[in-house]
């Protein structure tokens, strides 16, 4: 998915002045933006005081929206850079296409799991024909310098791991939990998991110390150790926990809560996001940027898409340094 702010901000993220040297309870406020033609969505990362979590940087939630009479999803051929996409959908069908040859349609508790690399283009739109609701979560990781001018790949899960207990449900998108591990590619220790809560459910899933997290609330409200969390909200949790107790709410047509749980090793290099690329340099995503306006070769083109491609938007006047992971 693209950042379709016309006038977006540069983002400094890594280093570890800005990770929790201990656990953490903090309310990330979210911001609405539109996507697209009539898409809006609550962009969760990065935000005012928490860039990332581990090596998640973006995180956008977004519906339950009815498009029974609309076109849905409408996001034109755009490029990336240095990171992966994460697409998870709980109501709803996306149809995605790239300039590897990709063409998918997928659904709920499917992965669509894209690595950009040094390099690569996507589109992103709602069927023709498509359910009434639209409803997910759309995430970038970043990737670590080692890899991060890899050729790019796709990959499409349509079945997931995972495990239920206890009136919690877990689907592992990314990494592992409770001894059910995704064959998902991850280039840095990572976890993103989907938890269902049945109404009034008390649970305590298992963490890792070493990883900061942050926990989603994508339908219904929740108690997260005590704090209420409700739809669309997101907590950074910090590091150092062993477990986290989640009890479930209920929601109003009485279907389960669905948190989604991100977390990870926090993320130590320094890099810049903005628009849709991640580079170590603002001379860097000038570079890109430059390239993707000149159709240049590294990207590729999405064929099958109908329609005209993303243009990248003018660079801010000031000049993109990479710094920590606060503001």
């Amino acid at each position: 998915m693209s950042n379709l702010d016309r006038r977006p901000a540069a983002r400094e993220l890594g280093g570890l002045e800005g990770t929790a040297a201990g656990p953490a309870l903090d309310l990330l406020p979210g911001k609405e933006v539109l996507l697209g033609e009539s898409t809006y969505v609550r962009r969760l990362l990065p935000t005012l005081g928490r860039r990332m979590v581990g090596a998640w940087a973006f995180v956008d939630h977004y519906g339950p929206d009815d498009i029974a009479d609309g076109a849905g999803m409408q996001v034109a051929p755009h490029p990336h850079t240095g990171l992966q996409t994460v697409s998870w959908l709980l109501e709803g069908e996306v149809h995605h296409r790239d300039s590897l040859g990709s063409d998918v349609t997928f659904g709920p508790r499917e992965l669509p799991l894209m690595t950009a690399g040094l390099g690569i283009a996507h589109s992103e739109q709602s069927p023709v024909s498509h359910p009434r609701f639209l409803h997910g979560v759309q995430l970038w990781v970043v990737l670590p310098d080692a890899v991060r001018d890899m050729a790019p790949v796709f990959e499409h899960h349509a079945a997931l791991p995972g495990f239920t207990s206890d009136g919690v449900t877990a689907t592992v998108l990314v990494g592992e939990l409770g001894g059910a591990r995704s064959s998902a590619t991850a280039h840095t220790p990572l976890v993103g998991v989907d938890l269902e809560l049945t109404p009034g459910a008390d649970v305590e899933v298992p963490l890792d110390p070493a990883f900061e997290y942050g926990v989603l609330t994508s339908t219904g409200a929740a108690e997260v150790e005590g704090a209420p969390l409700t739809t669309g909200a997101m907590l950074y949790l910090g590091t150092g926990r062993r477990t986290l107790r989640l009890r479930g709410g209920a929601t109003a047509d009485g279907r389960p809560t669905r948190l989604m749980l991100l977390g990870g090793e926090p993320f130590e290099e320094r890099v810049v996001m903005w628009w849709n690329f991640v580079g170590r340099s603002g001379e860097e995503i000038a570079h890109y940027a430059e390239q993707w306006n000149a159709e240049s070769d590294r990207f590729g083109a999405v064929v099958g898409y109908d329609g005209a491609r993303l243009e990248a938007p003018p660079l801010p006047p000031v000049p993109l340094k990479a710094r920590g992971r606060e503001r």
